[in-house]
């Protein structure tokens, strides 16, 4: 059983410590900082396309990084700069910079469009 006494430092000699609100930021201007702007460019391909709607059509594949994929599922394009898939042919397909990691461009014999990851089985 507790006895109920206290064991403290009860009688502290130690003032408080005063309060003091933190010293005050003077409001100026912030430093400059240089900012750089950032146009993406695509290597071949002249910079109004870049800078517009990518088309998929007037774009040169890279001398290296294309490979073959084979489609899994058909698939509808939505509009013109896509390719329409049928499942278990084998594509051409190739990345671009600045393009969506989700999407690849696709050739098949002289057709070019923007096509889905998700549909396709990516070969060696």
């Amino acid at each position: 059983s507790f006895s109920g006494t206290f064991v403290g430092n009860a009688d502290s000699t130690s003032p408080l410590p005063a309060t003091t609100s933190p010293p005050a930021v003077a409001a100026g201007p912030l430093p400059a900082v240089p900012t750089i702007p950032v146009v993406p460019t695509l290597a071949g391909v002249p910079s109004t396309v870049a800078e517009s709607v990518l088309n998929p059509s007037e774009v040169q594949p890279p001398a290296s990084g294309t490979r073959k994929a084979r489609v899994l599922y058909d698939y509808e394009a939505a509009d013109s700069s896509e390719l329409a898939l049928l499942a278990d042919e084998l594509i051409t397909v190739y990345s671009l910079p600045g393009m969506d990691p989700d999407w690849l461009i696709g050739e098949r014999g002289n057709q070019k469009g923007k096509v889905p990851v998700t549909y396709l089985e990516l070969l060696s």
